[in-house]
């Protein structure tokens, strides 16, 4: 495909997404009904589907837009004049290409500098106070992050290898990588990230695709040997098999949806951890340690998942922090005497994080806080929160 089909391709995604559909089923779909486009296509779509999201109300505005709801169209111009590319070379009359500009698209638009905070930070005006909040002066220079392409980051497996014999079968596929200052056992992919999945490295479970962020919450875990503990809301597992690598654990994983957890038992093979995984009738009476990595907003890693900043609500936020606050009521009395509740989001909103322990530890005097930590998008990775507490009796 040539780049101007490939444009063409992520309008009419785009459109699709910005009627609400799930952008991972629209890709998806596209690549279903075009056998003829390549590897290199869809993840040059995918990537201009999900740049565009990211940066939805800056391209918006920049596409002439303004501050209303752009179309597909208006993205992909918005999107080319931030890359310095003239519109015009590609909107064009080719074959393929998406039809040329009128008067109006063709109009120089405000210059961004000039826009609202929310549009110029690509954030919904709501959020913005959420955000400050927890900040301060950093929080501008934290959205600019979360308003760029994630970087791609690997778990070492410390149980089975070292970082630097991971880095060289790493090497051996073309794939190269750094240490990264949020966790000992992290590594940031420089080149080759799209091989990782078949390369030598992952497949014997040398590696992991783990966020740094989510390893440093791993790292803050009081972990010893024989100790039991429960993954509570444990999804595929990255965080037990990082629990697992650790010291040698009595691991059970849960999840409200078992079907999430169907990838743990491959995962768990592949990094020589055994993790059981069990329904909450079969989960046992209390546990050393109880970690709850809960259901948010994800906000700390909208870059991610760019379609729920678009989504969420102030509605939606409310039922999440009741539906944290469930989930610690759940398990406080699954954490045995002496143990620790971990909780954790990948959120940077305080209510569903410092508020959120506050509260807990309020209704629950038999708790204390043993540390509690932010992890800021400026630090190299996903933003992330989390807090540790010791049952007293």
């Amino acid at each position: 495909m040539t780049p101007a089909a490939r444009l063409s391709a992520a309008i009419e995604c785009l459109d699709d997404v910005l009627s609400g559909e799930n952008a991972e089923r629209v890709l998806t779909n596209w690549a279903r009904g075009h056998r003829f486009a390549g590897s290199k296509d869809r993840a040059a779509i995918r990537d201009h589907v999900f740049d565009a999201l990211r940066c939805k109300r800056s391209y918006g505005w920049l596409g002439g837009a303004g501050e209303a709801r752009p179309s597909g169209r208006q993205l992909m111009i918005g999107a080319l004049r931030v890359q310095g590319v003239d519109p015009d070379t590609l909107f064009c009359e080719d074959r393929f290409a998406p039809r040329p500009l009128t008067v109006e698209e063709r109009a120089a638009p405000p210059a961004l500098e000039t826009a609202p905070r929310g549009v110029r930070l690509d954030c919904p005006d709501w959020l913005l106070p959420l955000y400050d909040a927890t900040l301060g002066e950093d929080s501008d220079a934290a959205l600019e992050l979360l308003g760029q392409r994630s970087d791609v980051f690997l778990r070492v497996n410390i149980g089975k290898s070292t970082l630097s014999y991971a880095l060289e079968l790493l090497s051996e596929d073309g794939i190269e990588a750094v240490p990264h200052s949020l966790s000992e056992t992290a590594l940031k992919v420089t080149r080759g990230a799209r091989a990782v999945a078949r390369s030598q490295a992952y497949l014997t479970g040398i590696v992991e695709l783990q966020d740094a962020g989510s390893q440093a919450i791993i790292d803050g875990l009081p972990l010893q040997d024989g100790m039991e503990v429960l993954d509570y809301c444990a999804g595929g597992g990255g965080k037990s098999l990082a629990m697992g690598a650790r010291a040698a654990l009595r691991l059970t994983a849960h999840d409200v949806d078992p079907a999430r957890m169907q990838d743990i038992a491959p995962r768990a093979s592949r990094a020589g951890i055994t993790i059981a995984t069990a329904r909450k009738a079969d989960l046992a009476p209390d546990y050393d340690l109880v970690l709850c990595d809960v259901p948010c907003s994800g906000s700390g890693a909208f870059s991610r998942s760019p379609q729920g900043k678009w989504a969420l609500t102030q509605a939606r936020l409310d039922r999440l922090a009741a539906l944290q606050a469930e989930i610690l009521e759940e398990v406080a009395p699954r954490v045995r005497p002496g143990g620790v509740l971990a909780y954790a989001t990948c959120s940077l909103f305080k209510p569903e994080n410092a508020v959120q322990v506050e509260s807990f530890l309020a209704r629950h005097s038999e708790f204390e806080l043993i540390r509690q930590r932010q992890i800021s998008p400026l630090e190299g990775g996903d933003g992330f929160y989390f807090a540790t507490l010791r049952r007293l009796i």
